[in-house]
């Protein structure tokens, strides 16, 4: 059994030298021929070049290892095999095999890893998500459109008895999902257990009234793997269900440790992994970031959506819904969220863009709270968004007749609503 990886080369070399380099340095090799390293175990263990395939040269180096106008670049995808006796299941070994030593190879001016596929071994010996799509469907009542979401705003500096006075009219909105801000985790203003008791209580009275129980998600993150669980113990005793996890800064053990004892839905935040991918010529691409997070056992993962705040380019997006929504073995399948400065004015491009789908999470934070007139009518707003985008009906049309997303265009329309 193989694991392949695909890398994008760019060197002002060789390509089929490097990538045989890599193979080699990643695997049985080193700088010099050395006693042991036989034949047999080469057949054993030793990665190898399975296909090379060549792209445009560029004249522009991505690392200044050479200076512009050096000469033609060359680039290709090259795809290596690693046997799985070289790396096993563990993804630890796999990240610093396959991905983390292939940056220190001299000789190339870039290299990113735009793919991997992996065995089937690796589904035994991973969770994979407890909730994801359809758990996250289940809990929150809702089977026929996007969930929709928002955030609690500001992000930061809020007390407990202040969040929990946003989070009551939230609540009373029709919202089906509010989460912390990923960087709200326990501060000093604002600990974890004095806003879990805070707002839970609200959140079931209102289940206990209307049958409805809105999804919160509180942060929960932490670099202690004990403290990270007292932490949601904290949350799913009182009655929660949904936890926010910052994914980067806990690491796979964190993540492991969290999800084998975990009773929540693990909403993943992705920040940091900017990073790793920015630069288009170096670094991870989000298809291979997610395998990890997803064997690992995150049910629902953010990453961003279309016309957003932030540096991405929409086809990113794209790229990365197609990536988190595509079956990973048979494991329960992971929610894509879409967020990042949205309101109901990205509805449209987001369900043409994603394949005509409605299973995904919805979340826009100033794009429901700071609605003209107030969050409910925001979360209407948006509702209403999506119901013109399945019908394929132009937003302006539509909101002729729906106040509230016709408010929604006028307050939004300039793409403000981070």
């Amino acid at each position: 059994m193989m694991i392949t990886l695909t890398y994008r080369i760019e060197t002002p070399s060789s390509v089929e030298a490097m990538a045989a380099k890599i193979a080699s340095d990643q695997s049985t090799g080193t700088f010099v021929a050395v006693p042991g390293e036989t034949e047999e175990l080469k057949a054993r263990v030793a990665a190898r070049v399975l296909d090379i395939r060549h792209l445009p040269d560029t004249d522009f180096p991505t690392w200044p290892e050479v200076a512009p106008g050096h000469g033609p670049l060359r680039r290709a995808d090259v795809d290596i095999a690693f046997p799985l006796d070289a790396i096993g299941t563990d993804l630890s070994a796999l990240m610093t095999i396959a991905i983390g030593g292939v940056f220190s190879i001299k000789g190339m001016t870039g290299i990113r890893v735009v793919d991997m596929k992996l065995p089937a071994a690796f589904r035994s010996a991973h969770p994979g998500p407890q909730f994801g799509l359809p758990g996250t469907r289940r809990l929150t009542g809702v089977d026929d459109r996007p969930i929709i979401g928002t955030i609690v705003k500001p992000a930061l500096g809020l007390r407990p008895k202040e969040t929990a006075a946003l989070v009551g009219e939230l609540i009373q909105s029709g919202v089906d999902f509010i989460k912390d801000d990923e960087k709200l985790m326990s501060p000093a203003y604002s600990p974890l257990k004095e806003r879990v008791e805070a707002i839970m209580p609200m959140i079931l009275d209102h289940e206990q009234k209307t049958g409805k129980k809105v999804m919160y998600a509180f942060g929960i993150s932490h670099a202690d793997p004990d403290e990270m669980m007292r932490n949601h113990d904290l949350v799913l005793n009182a009655g929660g269900n949904c936890a926010v996890v910052n994914i980067n800064s806990i690491g796979f053990g964190g993540m492991s440790f969290l999800r084998k004892r975990s009773g929540l839905v693990l909403h993943a935040h992705r920040n940091g992994w900017d990073v790793l991918t920015r630069d288009p010529g170096a670094g991870l691409d989000f298809r291979v970031y997610q395998q990890f997070w997803r064997l690992l056992g995150v049910d629902q993962f953010q990453i961003n959506g279309i016309r957003v705040k932030y540096w991405e380019p929409d086809e990113s997006f794209v790229q990365s819904f197609k990536a988190v929504s595509t079956p990973l073995f048979d494991m329960v399948d992971c929610l894509p969220v879409a967020g990042s400065g949205q309101w109901g004015g990205q509805a449209a491009d987001t369900y043409q863009r994603t394949g005509r789908t409605t299973d995904l999470l919805y979340l826009c934070g100033g794009g429901i709270v700071s609605h003209p007139d107030g969050p409910a009518a925001g979360v209407r707003a948006v509702q209403q968004a999506w119901q013109a985008a399945v019908a394929d009906i132009p937003l302006e049309e539509y909101a002729r007749d729906h106040p509230e997303l016709a408010a929604s265009i006028a307050k939004f329309g300039d793409g403000k609503a981070a």
